[in-house]
């Protein structure tokens, strides 16, 4: 199984990015997919989730500005980031989930992307 994401990278305070994981190995629309971010010093945390079903979940921290979306056919989940802040800077990761598993729990992970926001 390969989580790749790609996407990352610097943009200023109230800029948009948006990052993609293309999955392979995996009967993709079955899973679950999230999106996390580790900060320098800080634990890795939870960003956003996709259910199969398409219900989604955020974080406070980023709701109202990332949009978490899928496309099955491609075998990708996408994680739009608008509003930016600087402290969204981070390695963001992303991972699936075995149907009906909580976001704390990955079946497999991801290599990350880095995300910097400037002020």
């Amino acid at each position: 199984v390969q989580l790749q994401a790609s996407g990352g990278g610097l943009v200023q305070a109230g800029g948009s990015l948006r990052l993609s994981c293309a999955a392979s190995g995996l009967r993709f629309s079955t899973y679950a997919m999230g999106w996390f971010r580790q900060a320098p010093g800080k634990e890795r945390e939870f960003v956003a989730g996709i259910r199969w079903t398409g219900s989604t979940h955020y974080a406070d921290s980023v709701k109202e500005r990332f949009t978490i979306s899928r496309d099955n056919a491609k075998n990708t989940v996408y994680l739009q980031m608008n509003s930016t802040k600087p402290e969204d800077t981070a390695v963001y990761y992303c991972a699936a989930h075995l149907s009906g598993s909580s976001w704390s729990t990955a079946k497999y992970w991801g290599q990350g992307t880095q995300v910097t926001v400037s002020s």
